[in-house]
This record gives C-alpha cells, structure tokens and sequence, in this order.
C-alpha cells in the first residue's frame, strides 16, 4: 500500500495536532504537524534529505507565524533606505504556498480556512494551492480532498466556484493589462524595473549597471510614465502582477560606464 504524507501547518498548535492525530487513524496516511511556517520549511527540508518527501501540505490561511521570506537588507550602498516591498515580513498560508511551488514543487497544497473568501481563494489558487477547504469540513471531505489533489484535482466549495471564477477573470485581465505596459518598456528600462522589484535605490541601480544617476532617475521618470503610476511602490506592483522578478543581487562584475 502507498501511504500519503501529510504536513498540517497551523499556529494554532492543538488544532494542528488534533487534525494531524486524526488523520493518523487511516491507514494509508502518515501526517506530521508544525506549529509555524518555519518549523514547517524545516520539516520539509529534513523529509526531502532523508528521501523521504511529503506528498501534501495542509496550511492555515491564516498563518500568523513569522517567516523571512527574503533576507531582511539595511540600506542600499548609497545610504538611502531601499524601496519596494517589505524584505521581511509575517507570510500567512497563501504566501507560504507561493514560496513551496518553486522549492518544493512536487508538494501539493490545501489552504484550511475558517471562513469563505472568493477572493482570497482565488489568491491560493494563483500561489499555486491545490485546493481550498474550510476548517468545520468533515474529516471524510478533507480526506477526499488530499486524495483528490494527488489526482492533479482542484478543490473548491461548491459555493465559492462563481466567486472564485469572477476573481481569477479579474485577475488575469490585470495581469494581460500589466504585461502589455511591461512590453512598452525598452530593454534597458526593464533592466532598471528589476532592479527596483528587487529594491535597489537610485544610486544603487546607477552602479550596478554602470550608469550615471543622472541618467537612471530619467529611465525611472520614464518607466512611471510609461506604466501611468506615480511611485516607485506602485511601478513595483505592476511589475508582480506582469510576472517580473527582481534583479539578482549578487555582485555585479566591473564595467565600463555606458550611455543608454
């Protein structure tokens, strides 16, 4: 008999671990607790050393633990504070999903909520979750589910459905919308975009790609101006929702200073 391992995420640890016991009691399931995100990425880390991966991830919508889920920086090297998203921050369920799809994508994942939110819903699917399913669930339902999701089968409460469809529609219109503004940029003006989703500052930007300041504050002015936002937080947005990633921040290889 193939068992399924299980890993239920929840801060709230009696609830973790009176689901996980639960669980137990079949005979086809193996199930593990962790009581935070962290504790949870470190159990996955030790399974997968020891070959012994797990198979589905159960996890509180809510999470409130903390987790870093970029290392937190100080200032860019030019002293001004850096800008873009918050580079250390609580992630709750949906987040920690998301950061699984690329280090762990073989895991599947169920997002434990204890109410209905089409919207949010619609966010786990788009992190990458498998399925949504309410706490007060039976223990039969969420059975079917975990066994569903190793089917490659998505699970939403039939109530949800329409909300969750609105939502993913609205969503991809936003996204094609971004995208198409992304494209307008030129090739140097993307380069400077990724630098700003990874947070560097003027300056910063300036040394990495061996230009002069003056020169990157006007392809900033335009990369706003071609993306209608009026501020660095806003250009960053836009850029997530087109799917572009931040610039790698591992240290840039001396150059010549180049014109645009």
């Amino acid at each position: 008999m193939q068992r399924i391992r299980v890993l239920v995420v929840d801060d709230h640890r009696i609830f973790a671990e009176s689901l996980a016991a639960a669980l137990a009691a079949e005979v086809d399931v193996d199930v593990a607790a962790a009581g935070s995100a962290p504790a949870a990425l470190r159990t996955l880390e030790r399974a997968a050393a020891d070959g012994r991966r797990f198979d589905v991830l159960l996890a509180d919508a809510d999470l409130a633990a903390p987790l870093m889920a970029v290392p937190p920086q100080g200032p860019a090297r030019d002293g001004t504070p850096r800008e873009g998203p918050p580079r250390g921050h609580p992630l709750d369920g949906i987040a920690l999903v998301s950061g699984l799809r690329n280090s762990h994508p073989y895991l599947r994942t169920v997002v434990l909520a204890d109410r209905d939110d089409p919207r949010r819903a619609a966010a786990a699917l788009l992190a990458g979750a498998s399925g949504w399913v309410a706490k007060d669930s039976s223990l039969s339902r969420l059975l079917a589910v975990i066994r569903g999701v190793l089917r490659d089968e998505t699970h939403l409460p039939p109530a949800l459905l329409t909300g969750v469809l609105r939502e993913l529609t609205a969503a991809r219109k936003h996204r094609t919308e971004s995208e198409r503004l992304v494209e307008s940029l030129t090739p140097r003006e993307r380069e400077v975009l990724r630098c700003m989703v990874a947070g560097l500052g003027r300056k910063a930007v300036a040394e990495r790609l061996f230009l002069s300041p003056h020169t990157v504050r006007t392809h900033m002015q335009n990369v706003l101006g071609k993306l209608g936002v009026h501020s660095t937080l806003a250009a960053v947005a836009l850029a997530r929702r087109a799917g572009v990633g931040p610039a790698d921040l591992e240290p840039a290889t001396a150059g010549p200073l180049t014109m645009p």
